[in-house]
Parts: C-alpha cells; sequence; structure tokens
C-alpha cells in the first residue's frame, strides 16, 4: 500500500508495477490500499497525487479510494473495526 507522505517514488511505482502485472497475469484485480496511518505526515493531496501518478502510468486500479469496490475501505485508517473483529 502507497503511503501518502509525498510523491511516487522509483520504488512504489515498480512495486505497483509489478502488483499489476501479477494481477493481469492471474486473472485477478489490482486493488490499490492506501497506507494512511502515519497522520503526522500523510496527506488527502500527496494521496490524490499519488493515485494520480499510478493513473498516468497506466497502473489505475480496478479497486480502490476513488472507485470504490468490493474490498473496501481502501485507506488503512478506516479499517480497525475489521482487524479488531478479525483479533477477536
Amino acid at each position: 500500500a502507497p503511503s501518502p507522505t509525498g510523491s511516487l517514488h522509483v520504488g512504489g511505482a515498480r512495486t505497483a508495477l509489478f502488483n499489476w502485472l501479477l494481477a493481469r497475469q492471474q486473472g485477478g484485480k489490482f486493488i490499490i490500499r492506501v497506507e494512511d496511518t502515519d497522520t503526522a505526515r500523510s496527506t488527502r493531496e500527496s494521496e490524490q497525487s499519488m493515485l494520480r501518478d499510478l493513473a498516468w502510468l497506466g497502473l489505475g486500479g480496478d479497486e480502490g479510494p476513488e472507485m470504490g469496490g468490493e474490498r473496501g475501505p481502501y485507506r488503512q485508517s478506516e479499517r480497525g473495526e475489521i482487524y479488531k473483529e478479525l483479533a477477536a
């Protein structure tokens, strides 16, 4: 999951590309989940910038914070209840 604390960097783009390729090869979905739990540094502006950069690279998600889908929520900060239920 990308961390929206700045611009997308080459390592993040490489990881996204490899995951996108694997999803396509296996007939799966490329799901974008944002790691935004660093509340001191994460911003919605950085998140939007990263999502735009991924789309520009042709790596738009099949599911994610902008388009929704079956496996949401797509921001880690919004998944706390899911993890609590699974840990119980």
